[in-house]
């Protein structure tokens, strides 16, 4: 890549934001108005720095005339003024520090607040929208709104207590030096409008480029997340070049973009440097001058240069506040729109009386992911409480969609969906969560030990947690596991089985004594005879006063021990009944299982070597 050169982005006519300090200020303002206190209290120390900074250059312009310059003439310097001096010096330097200590302490904790505030608020969102909205928006994307966007939004909030501070540090500064001396304060002043206008030309050019760096991080994001979570696919189909390539594409456009934003900051931060000490020296220049003709005191000069000497750094805050705020704006548009998005499921406060497997309702169920192409048109269905009863159809008739439906990850365009009579709409979070359970057909395992992906955090008595293992024929491989139930089990659960996975997503579920268990082809990756002896245990638990359970089922064997039958098709239950009435009278459902049986016969059983267990184990 040496002796690349990379294009700047906005060469040429650069389109302007308009607005875009205006909206960057209003932003800093809410963030100051969110955390007063904080803020408030950074100010002050910023406006104490500011103020202590002045005095500084005053006590320095006094000790020359009234020390230093007597010293001289007298050839003696007397010890009280010298500690005079002395203690002057050291009371503002230790005011001094204490203004920075505050103003930088306390405003990069209103920062980190800012940021957590708005990263707890993105995550919640995150949480309550449906499922059809994640759908439409990319994993790294929405990585980017809670980190690199919210980060972005805050940046300014940094050096914006000092950059006040400023602002009265110029203030008194300013009468300071008019009433030192005029002439040289004019003189010295003569910079300052200078260095605003160039301030203000500085972030208007810098504005669409930072704005464009901050859009192309979130794209990169998104290009690493998604290579990185298809690593299987990648790598298995050799895909490793072509998606190496995607991503160089899109981080070469990051690396030109923030290429192009320290073009500006080359040029214009030697400039922003160089104003001050020029004013600096144009005030020495005039300064000696007017000590020679005796229209100044030598004191006066040394405050007045002093003053533009130390006030030139704290003015560059002004321009770090505005050059931050285009990716102010960007990061906050980003941020708002996840949470001004519509569409968070809202639940209601109602419970499910009683105790045991509830039964199960649905009523012309319609949905369809997009207008006009239906999933599910008219659909109606019941389980009784205690039994079992098998979902099949074939694939993309709706099974999966139907199993999200009951349990609110998405909602239904028409249709009821009721829980002992009871619409799950009007269900709280907490009853519909307590009442229902779904293990999906895509099993995830967090990076945490067996018990915490059981239990996911939850005080549940390990007995139950082995009962629930034994149930979902998970007990013995755990077992086997070096520390058991605290056994790590690494990212998405990489040391286990596709098997034992699927189990343990099991166990999670039955952990919770659900009265309505769905499960969406939730044995697919193991054997016929584990999913027979999985589905044997939750008979076993269902006499016992276990949960009502609906299983999408693709084997004849495991269709055969559900008590009935419903046969999905076109978006629609079309039969039901007993497994052995429908293959008689349903050629369609007859050629289904039979089809599904014979894809399915060759597969290879589970790597993990443990025996079948058909009846519950004790302990291990």
């Amino acid at each position: 890549m040496r002796g690349t050169r990379f294009a700047d982005p906005y060469a040429g006519p650069v389109p302007r934001r308009s607005g875009t300090t205006r909206r960057g200020l209003a932003i800093m303002a809410h963030g100051a108005r969110r955390e007063w206190r904080l803020f408030g209290l950074a100010t002050i120390g910023s406006v104490l720095y500011g103020t202590l900074t002045v005095a500084d250059a005053w006590v320095l312009g006094w000790a020359t005339d009234a020390v230093i310059s007597p010293a001289f003439d007298a050839a003696a310097l007397d010890a009280s003024d010298l500690w005079l001096v002395t203690a002057l010096f050291v009371s503002v330097a230790m005011g001094r520090a204490l203004g920075i200590i505050g103003r930088r302490l306390i405003g990069g904790v209103v920062y980190f607040r800012l940021m957590a505030a708005d990263r707890r608020q993105v995550t919640r969102q995150y949480l309550r929208l449906p499922l059809r909205w994640h759908q439409r928006h990319p994993t790294g994307q929405l990585l980017s709104n809670a980190n690199a966007d919210v980060e972005a939004t805050w940046m300014a909030m940094m050096p914006l207590p000092m950059a006040v501070g400023v602002v009265v540090m110029l203030l008194v500064a300013i009468v300071a030096m008019l009433t030192a001396d005029v002439v040289l304060t004019v003189v010295g002043l003569v910079v300052f409008p200078l260095l605003f206008v160039i301030n203000i030309g500085y972030q208007r050019i810098l504005s669409p480029r930072a704005t464009l760096a901050q859009q192309l991080r979130a794209e990169v994001s998104e290009v690493a997340h998604e290579s990185f979570d298809g690593a299987t696919v990648v790598k298995a189909l050799g895909r490793e070049d072509e998606e190496t390539a995607r991503f160089a594409t899109v981080t070469n456009r990051l690396r030109a973009a923030n290429i192009a934003v320290g073009r500006v900051r080359s040029v214009f931060d030697p400039l922003l440097e160089a104003l001050p000490t020029i004013g600096v020296l144009l005030v020495v220049v005039v300064g000696v001058d007017r000590v020679l003709s005796g229209a100044a005191a030598p004191g006066d000069v040394v405050q007045v240069a002093f003053l533009f000497t130390v006030i030139a750094f704290p003015v560059r805050a002004i321009g770090w506040v505005l050059g931050e705020l285009p990716r102010s704006v960007v990061g906050w548009d980003r941020v708002r729109a996840v949470l001004d998005a519509q569409g968070s499921t809202t639940y209601g406060a109602t419970g499910v009386s009683g105790e045991g497997p509830v039964r199960l309702e649905v009523r012309n169920l319609h949905f369809g992911y997009e207008p006009g192409r239906p999933v599910l048109s008219g659909v109606d269905l019941s389980v009784e409480p205690g039994r079992t009863v098998a979902l099949v159809g074939r694939t993309g008739s709706g099974k999966s969609t139907l199993t999200q439906l009951l349990v609110r990850l998405v909602d239904p365009e028409r249709g009821r969906v009721l829980v002992d009579g009871t619409d799950i709409g009007q269900l709280s979070h907490d009853a519909l969560a307590d009442t229902v359970a779904l293990v999906p057909q895509q099993t995830f395992l967090f990076d945490d030990t067996v018990r915490g992906n059981v239990t996911l955090g939850n005080d549940i008595d390990e007995d139950e947690v082995w009962a629930a293992l034994r149930t979902a024929q998970a007990d013995r491989f755990v077992a086997r596991l070096p520390r058991t139930l605290d056994s790590a089990l690494g990212e998405r659960g990489t040391t286990l089985s596709g098997g034992q996975r699927q189990r343990l997503a099991l166990a999670r579920a039955l952990v919770r004594r659900p009265r309505l268990l769905l499960l969406d082809d939730a044995t697919s990756a193991v054997d016929a005879e584990v999913e027979q002896a999985v589905l044997a245990g939750l008979r076993r638990v269902s006499v016992t006063g276990g949960p009502s359970t609906l299983v999408v089922a693709y084997r004849k064997a495991t269709i055969a021990l559900a008590d009935e039958v419903l046969f999905l098709d076109g978006g629609r239950v079309v039969d039901r009944g007993p497994h052995e009435e429908l293959v008689l009278r349903s050629a369609a459902y007859r050629d289904i299982v039979d089809a599904y049986d014979q894809a399915r016969e060759p597969a290879a059983h589970e790597a993990d070597g443990e025996p079948v267990v058909v009846t519950a184990g004790g302990r291990p």
